[in-house]
């Protein structure tokens, strides 16, 4: 008798977030690009940008719209990618829908960033080994605004902005 092994049992595992990977994310990261970003004070964009504000890390806003109009979000000057930001992008936290999420990341990837972090409802495997394969660390699916505080984190490990 043969013996046949089932391929899929090979196949790549789901991502999963871990709790260190998150505490890192969180206390190593000075500097934020939150893709997505609205003027909305009621969209979930605005305020987990003005929750991490408040935390002491600098959240850049990027959103085309608003950039190509001059607009400002929570006092910061928005700007229409990742490309155009002036400053070294510690985290990219992505408001996107999962379809498009990819091609942030890939943006995320080729401007440097250390991390990538997928809001919650947004889920795309293939992006985030994408991420993985080219050294960032990931998290997916979760919120910084509700992991900071079940993480017991004040903010950044030092609190000064990368600017």
């Amino acid at each position: 008798m043969r013996w046949r092994l089932a391929t899929a049992a090979f196949a790549t595992m789901p991502f999963r977030n871990s709790d260190e990977t998150l505490r890192k994310i969180l206390t190593q990261t000075k500097t934020v690009a939150l893709v997505g970003a609205s003027k909305k004070a009621e969209r979930p964009s605005n305020y987990v940008m003005s929750t991490m504000q408040y935390y002491g890390y600098k959240v850049i806003p990027v959103n085309p719209g608003l950039a190509k109009r001059g607009e400002s979000v929570n006092g910061e000057k928005v700007y229409a990618s990742l490309a155009d930001i002036p400053v070294s992008i510690d985290m990219v936290d992505i408001f996107r829908r999962s379809e498009d999420a990819g091609d942030v990341v890939d943006e995320a990837i080729a401007v440097g960033a250390m991390s990538v972090w997928l809001q919650v409802g947004v889920i795309n495997e293939d992006a985030a080994q994408r991420a993985l394969d080219a050294g960032l660390d990931v998290a997916m699916n979760v919120c910084p605004k509700v992991e900071l505080p079940r993480l017991g984190i004040d903010g950044p490990d030092d609190k000064q902005s990368s600017l």
